[in-house]
C-alpha cells in the first residue's frame, strides 16, 4: 500500500493548501514533460496520491486503512499479506473485500473488473451483505465512481441507489449525501438513455421513480421512459408515462403558484 503522505512529502496532518503546495511541487519535476519519460511510474504515484488526500472522504478511509495496517505490522512478528489471502478465496466475502482492498490500494481496474466478474457470475451477489453500512456507503461511492469512469453507468447507477436507500434508513453521510444525489442525477441524466440498453434503462428510470427525487425530477425520468417505450414499439406505454409526466407537472406548477 502506498504512503500517500510520503509520496507527497507532507506530514499526515497537513493542510489542505499544504498538500496541493506539495503537488505542485513534486508535478513539475516528476511531470513526463520534464522527465521526457512517456511513462513516468512516479508521477502517477504522486497523482494518485494527490487525489486521495485532496478528497476529505477518500483521505479518511487511507488513514484509516493505512495507519491500521502499520500498527499491526509493527505489532506483528510474522509477514501476513492479506492482500494474496484474500485473493487466494473463493467465497464471496473474501471476493467483495477484495473488491475494496484492490480499490484503496491503487488498483481500481482489477477492483471493477472483479465486481463485474463476481456480479455477472452470481445473481445473489451484493457488497452490502459483507460491510457495515458505513463502509459500504464509502467504498461503494468510490467505486460507483470508477464504474461511471469506465462508462459502466447501469452498475453505477444500482450502487448509488443502495446507497442513497441507506441514507434515507440511515443517516450517515450527512455533508456528503448531496454529492451522492448530484452523481446520480447526473447519470440520469446524461449517461442512461441511448447509452445503456433500452430495457436496463428502463429498469434504471423506474429505480429512480422511487428515491424521493424532486417532482421536476421524476418529470424528466417519465420522459424518458415514454421516449425509450416508444423506440420498443410499446405505444400504449409511452403515452401512459407522457401523461403521468404532465400531471405531475401540473401539480407541481400549482404548487409553486400557490407559494406565490
Amino acid at each position: 500500500m502506498i504512503n500517500c503522505y510520503e509520496i507527497l512529502g507532507v506530514r499526515q496532518d497537513a493542510t489542505a493548501a499544504e498538500i496541493k503546495k506539495a503537488y505542485r511541487t513534486k508535478a513539475k519535476l516528476l511531470h513526463p514533460d520534464a522527465t521526457k519519460s512517456s511513462d513516468s511510474e512516479d508521477f502517477r504515484h504522486l497523482v494518485r496520491a494527490y487525489e486521495i488526500l485532496s478528497d476529505q472522504r477518500q483521505r479518511s478511509i487511507f488513514d484509516d486503512s493505512f495507519f491500521a495496517c502499520a500498527a499491526h505490522s509493527k505489532k506483528s512478528k510474522y509477514t501476513f499479506d492479506y492482500y494474496v489471502w484474500l485473493s487466494a478465496r473463493t467465497d464471496q466475502e473474501s471476493r467483495a473485500k477484495l473488491i475494496f482492498f484492490d480499490l484503496m490500494h491503487g488498483r481500481e481496474d482489477e477492483a471493477v473488473s472483479e465486481f463485474k466478474r463476481m456480479s455477472m457470475e452470481h445473481a445473489d451477489f451484493n457488497l452490502k451483505h459483507w460491510f457495515t453500512r458505513e463502509d459500504f456507503m464509502d467504498y461503494g461511492y468510490i467505486l460507483a465512481e470508477e464504474l461511471a469512469l469506465r462508462s459502466e453507468f447501469y452498475d453505477a447507477a444500482l450502487l448509488l441507489e443502495q446507497i442513497i436507500r441507506m441514507e434515507y434508513s440511515y443517516s450517515y453521510f450527512r455533508l456528503f449525501f448531496p454529492e451522492v444525489q448530484e452523481f446520480m442525477l447526473s447519470i440520469l441524466h446524461r449517461n442512461i438513455n441511448g447509452t445503456v440498453n433500452d430495457e436496463l434503462a428502463l429498469d434504471v428510470y423506474e429505480r429512480a421513480l422511487d428515491l424521493g427525487f424532486p417532482a421536476k425530477e421524476d418529470v424528466f425520468f417519465l420522459r424518458q421512459m415514454s421516449e425509450i417505450y416508444m423506440r420498443l414499439g410499446d405505444s400504449v406505454t409511452a403515452v401512459i408515462c407522457l401523461e403521468e409526466a404532465e400531471r405531475l407537472l401540473s401539480k407541481r406548477n400549482r404548487n409553486l403558484s400557490g407559494e406565490l
